[in-house]
């Protein structure tokens, strides 16, 4: 006697099941390719290029992914340079305007720049461009605002906003900035969220008015907020503070607050080599339907340190 036989509407939801997990495994199987930028540096902080798979570590989710393939990263950057043009930064204007001409001599010509002031209200002085000369006219143009406060905050969340646009993978914000009264109407979450979204880095350069406020930002990131609280004017000046040094530590760009002015034009040379040396990783991703929230890029050799995003590429 022959087994009695299964009924058809049970097989077809077995079937079903087993065809969906089938392609849920193909698909984890078979991965995707995923790009990040580094840079590169070694123990003196001169960028180092010619690196290989094996000098890197890539970890998303604290899980180690394989790199494939290292290369120099030949794709042009779009550049957005936020300038302070508030009141505050009168007496910094020289030099923000001597500093910001050694970082497009070395930019310029291969890379799009803008240059956007942020006093009274963020405003482009110069428009994106591969023309140097008309960048460094733009830069002649730097004038403080008498009586403006500045908008840093509401710049960064348009200047994201705009390089979104941008065909190029690679997309930077650069501000020059000297420590002051902040107007924007916006808190530090309005701008990290642009952050998280925009693919971005954000690269800030502060000259600080005092030892004593960049010693009170210093430990303010590192967690002692009531002394940094009562050394800041107001609110929106430690909104600020952490909108910009957040932003830095999320996109793999660095604040770097200047006890002398004088070590501006230095500081963004080293950024335009640092930009121009940068290292394209491709690294092999397992296809999910959750992304990753968390990307770690790291080198493999002792000697060199590498700031990358941990925001994980899309």
């Amino acid at each position: 006697m022959s087994p009695p036989a299964r009924p058809r509407h049970l097989l077809i939801p077995l079937f079903t099941v087993l065809s969906g997990f089938l392609v849920c495994s193909i698909a984890w199987s078979q991965g995707v390719e995923r790009v990040v930028y580094a840079s590169v540096l070694d123990r003196s902080g001169r960028s180092v290029t010619g690196l290989a798979a094996r000098d890197f570590a890539v970890r998303e989710n604290g899980v180690e992914r394989e790199v494939l393939r290292v290369s120099p990263a030949a794709e042009p950057l779009a550049v957005a340079v936020l300038v302070d043009t508030s009141q505050d930064a009168e007496p910094f204007i020289a030099d923000f305007r001597r500093g910001l001409l050694e970082f497009f001599r070395t930019l310029a010509d291969r890379h799009e720049i803008a240059l956007i002031g942020i006093g009274e209200r963020p405003t482009v002085l110069v428009d994106y461009t591969h023309d140097r000369r008309r960048l460094e006219t733009g830069a002649g143009r730097i004038f403080a605002q008498t009586g403006s406060g500045a908008y840093l905050m509401e710049g960064i969340i348009e200047a994201i906003r705009g390089l979104r646009s941008r065909e190029s993978s690679r997309r930077t914000i650069v501000v020059v900035a000297s420590e002051g009264q902040e107007f924007s109407n916006r808190d530090s979450r309005d701008v990290l969220d642009e952050v998280r979204q925009g693919g971005v880095v954000l690269e800030a350069l502060v000259v600080a008015q005092s030892a004593v406020a960049t010693r009170a930002f210093e430990a303010g990131v590192a967690g002692r907020d009531a002394p940094v609280r009562a050394a800041l004017e107001d609110q929106a000046s430690w909104e600020r503070t952490i909108a910009v040094t957040e932003a830095a530590r999320l996109t793999g760009g660095r604040r770097e607050d200047l006890v002398t002015w004088t070590a501006l034009g230095a500081r963004l040379r080293d950024l335009a080599d640092e930009l121009e040396n940068q290292s394209r990783l491709t690294y092999a991703r397992p296809a999910a339907l959750i992304p990753p929230s968390s990307i770690e890029v790291q080198s493999t050799r002792p000697d060199l340190r590498v700031r990358a995003t941990s925001i994980p590429p899309r």
